[in-house]
């Protein structure tokens, strides 16, 4: 047991030093300083009076066996001792103080006081369980704030598929782009400044899409590709039968089958033909007193290939009946890159009375839905009481017309670009990576369109490969980047990327290789 009084040096207790002054007790020799600051259990702690005057342990009397004071109420800490963390806690500024920060308070304006608050909260308690020095809150809250004020992440489309529908799609120009912003206060939607009176909505962009399809009479604009055919089922065949061949009775994606969407709007589907083989004179066979029109839909995300026979639309249109084509895709006219690719131009000019198509696809636009055909039919249908539940917003108007009137879209540009060009740019990425010491080559693939558009057309493209591992990285990091796994590689398909996203591409891939 450790002698109270006595010991070397002149200490308070034998092999122990007192260190109330830094809150800090030592054991050992003088001067060395114990890693925790707890005493020794084997050894009694220096006599306090209690004071808090700091007096040395050999000042007082021995106040008798077994005596075991406590620590110092409040310990000051010293630069040759780290605060504690109740130290720590009370350095932590005010939520007031930090957003005082200019660089918050400008974010306050763009992104609202809820998340730049809410980043400082986080940053605050990073400070107070002691991962954060109380001097960097401020920092780490600007690191915090989320990008934008919507819950939408841009990211990077390295897929290799042109309009990836899990990333939204086409992307829309930058001519579009500024539509939106020009459209987003108050505009003449429906109003004419000449007359000072109501106005048709949309005229304009309708005017745009009648002069892009001069096969098209009118024109009317719904809030999807699928809004448009069910609009066209609702106001034309409610209650009768619309003829259909079993092979174009599809599924469109996240499970949603064409036969419910069209059951749904009170109509009945009479199938004909087979999966593989329909012919005009199975419809033909088909058509009665009840028949609405004639359905012909383009197949979009799958091919049936080898005994197959399929009746186009001119054969249809001289059946007596009206013929509606859901082309899908939303080419306007002919690509000589997808020549069996349906376009409304010619499905018009073939004999179909109306032609639905989708104009976040091929069209590169928004997403809605397009209406082409006979003046007095695409009336019945703008005039039908559902219209006005599917129409669409001002900004999506804005983004249509700019892209039907623009310059080429991100989409045209994509689907067009020399495979050449493509190597070229995947190699000089490819050449500073490596001097940035990241694995990666520069490699020939092939791309694809994507989004219910074009199946089976191979798009040649070029690449940057990198470990498998990259693929995860480059997903979550600061520039969202989506490549594709292939044969245990991490491909980055430049076709669907900008050239003027070639600096953000690289530094994201840096950045994942630090990682």
């Amino acid at each position: 047991m450790a002698r109270i009084g006595q010991g070397d040096g002149g200490l308070g207790t034998e092999g122990c030093v007192d260190q109330r002054a830094t809150g800090r007790r030592t054991h050992g020799q003088p001067g060395t300083a114990a890693a925790t600051g707890d005493h020794d259990p084997g050894s009694a702690p220096a006599a306090d009076s209690g004071s808090g005057h700091g007096r040395p342990a050999n000042a007082n009397p021995d106040p008798g066996p077994g005596h075991r004071p406590g620590p110092p109420a409040h310990p000051l800490p010293t630069p040759e001792s780290p605060p504690t963390s109740a130290d720590t806690r009370r350095r932590v500024p005010r939520t007031d103080t930090v957003l005082r920060d200019p660089r918050l308070a400008q974010a306050r304006e763009r992104l609202g006081p809820g998340p730049v608050k809410d980043a400082v909260r986080q940053a605050q308690e990073q400070a107070r369980q002691g991962a954060l020095a109380p001097e960097d809150v401020a920092d780490t809250a600007v690191a915090l704030l989320p990008p934008t004020a919507g819950g939408l992440r841009p990211v990077i489309n390295a897929t290799g598929v042109l309009l990836h529908t899990n990333l939204g799609r086409a992307p829309l120009s930058a001519a579009a782009r500024q539509a939106v912003e020009d459209a987003a206060g108050p505009t003449d939607v429906e109003l004419d400044l000449t007359t000072g009176v109501r106005a048709r909505r949309g005229r304009t962009v309708l005017d745009a899409l009648c002069a892009r399809v001069r096969t098209a009479a009118a024109a009317h604009v719904v809030n999807n590709g699928a809004a448009a055919l069910v609009l066209a089922a609702t106001a034309l065949a409610a209650g009768r039968e619309i003829v259909i061949s079993r092979g174009e009775m599809v599924e469109i994606g996240d499970g949603f089958r064409l036969p419910d969407l069209l059951v749904s709007t009170g109509a009945r589907l009479r199938e004909v033909g087979t999966t593989n083989r329909t012919s005009a004179a199975d419809y033909a066979a088909a058509l009665g007193p009840d028949t609405a029109f004639v359905l012909k839909v383009h197949p979009s995300n799958f091919r049936i290939t080898g005994f197959t026979r399929a009746a186009g639309t001119a054969e249809l249109a001289a059946l007596g009946v009206p013929v509606v084509v859901d082309i899908g895709s939303g080419l306007l006219a002919p690509h000589p890159l997808l020549p069996d690719e349906p376009d409304a131009e010619t499905q018009l000019r073939a004999g179909a009375a109306l032609v639905t198509a989708s104009g976040d696809k091929l069209l590169g636009g928004p997403q809605c839905g397009l209406l082409l055909g006979e003046a007095e039919l695409v009336r019945r249908l703008a005039r039908h009481p559902l219209a006005r539940a599917l129409r669409v917003g001002k900004l999506t108007l804005a983004a249509l017309e700019a892209t039907l009137t623009g310059p080429a879209t991100p989409t045209a540009r994509a689907l067009t670009a020399d495979p050449d060009g493509l190597l070229r740019r995947a190699e000089r990425l490819a050449a500073g990576l490596v001097d940035a010491g990241v694995g990666v080559r520069a490699v020939t693939c092939t791309a694809a369109v994507g989004g219910g558009g074009a199946p089976g057309v191979a798009l040649p493209s070029a690449a940057l490969s990198l470990p498998e591992r990259y693929a995860a990285a480059l997903r979550t990091g600061p520039v969202p980047v989506l490549g594709r796994l292939e044969a245990g590689r991490c491909l980055l398909d430049l076709r669907a990327v900008p050239a003027e996203d070639d600096d953000r591409l690289a530094g994201a891939v840096r950045a994942a290789a630090e990682r």
